[in-house]
């Protein structure tokens, strides 16, 4: 999977992976420092949420495509969270070198693994909102539970089974004597590097389909959402309206946290192909991003409560247990989502 410091594979010459000389940047150590920070700030927020979420699914029964999906996204969310003090330590200046190597070999992997298998999974419940929406009377084979199932299944062998488990087998070169830019790639095989590329190209398909995917499947469900509004005209109540407009939270989630990402990846590939250096400001821009595709871990518990009745009924009821009053959610409990 692509590295903290390392989106694309680099040029290479008898199995180097050490860049041109001209487009060596060094580190710099005071934004490396803030994006620790900013991951360590991230953590606790991102636990708690995901604890939440995780005992919540726990008590949910699969009885829907919508649930399959969301237990699948928040194991995904929470095995992306636990790696976020890993992301952290990585950015140390007073980092070890074996400790450096460890996130390279594992924690690095699957906190990609996990990011990208997020970005799977809300694609699927766009296509879940699809069928749910423009679709509602039929009885295609994406609104099947089992389908859902074989689904989430499939993304979590291919992602973790065809692209983890190799990354992790094939870094494993001894340690050199003093870490670099391109440090995880040193760890690397040949065959190593090669894997490596293959899993960089083949994630960002993954993430460019997605993206078609979910555009084309908001296209349709704004068509009904405005027609649905205009039969309904002043009969529509001001709750329905909000009900059918909570479904579009997944595309403003999904563009805010994964777009921005995977746009500052395309000049870091325009280099490799043109063999041109990129300016400091991108690779800046980029790190940037990379933070704001983790508070994806954030954001997903909180869209849960507008995606699915059962999950919100079920956070309502674990609160008043414990006398926490949610009116805001009391007030619409029946009529969320599904």
């Amino acid at each position: 999977m692509p590295s903290f410091n390392n989106t694309v594979i680099r040029h290479t010459t008898n199995n180097s992976t050490t860049p041109s000389p001209e487009c060596t940047h060094s580190e710099d150590t005071a934004l490396n420092l803030a994006l620790s920070i900013l991951f360590l700030i991230l953590f606790p927020f991102a636990l708690v949420l995901n604890g939440v979420a995780s005992c919540i699914s726990f008590h949910l029964k699969s009885t829907s495509t919508i649930i399959v999906y969301l237990k699948n996204l928040v194991a995904a969310d929470l095995l992306m969270t636990l790696t976020l003090p890993f992301m952290a330590a990585s950015l140390q200046p007073t980092i070890t070198i074996e400790f450096r190597a460890f996130t390279c070999r594992y924690s690095d992997v699957v906190f990609y693994c996990s990011l990208y298998t997020s970005i799977a999974l809300m694609g699927l419940i766009s296509l879940d909102r699809f069928f749910k929406i423009v679709k509602p009377c039929g009885k295609s084979l994406g609104q099947n539970v089992v389908f859902s199932q074989v689904m989430c299944s499939l993304v979590w062998l291919l992602i973790f089974g065809g692209t983890c488990l190799p990354n992790m087998i094939l870094t494993n070169q001894p340690l050199p004597a003093r870490m670099s830019n391109d440090f995880c790639m040193d760890l690397k095989s040949p065959e190593g590097v090669i894997v490596h590329g293959y899993v960089v190209a083949a994630m960002e398909a993954v993430f460019w389909f997605v993206c078609a995917l979910i555009v084309f499947c908001y296209i349709f469900i704004t068509a009904k959402v405005i027609q649905s509004f205009r039969n309904s005209g002043s009969n529509n109540s001001q709750g329905n309206k909000k009900t059918k407009l909570r479904v579009f939270l997944i595309l403003l989630v999904f563009f805010v946290c994964f777009v921005p990402l995977h746009v500052m990846r395309i000049p870091d590939a325009l280099r490799e192909v043109f063999d041109v250096c990129t300016d400091v400001w991108i690779e800046v821009v980029y790190k940037l991003t990379l933070w704001l595709s983790t508070t994806n871990a954030c954001l997903d518990p909180l869209l849960y409560i507008f995606l699915c009745r059962e999950y919100k009924n079920k956070l309502v009821d674990m609160m008043r247990a414990r006398g926490i009053s949610l009116g805001w959610c009391l007030e619409e409990k029946d009529n969320g989502t599904q």
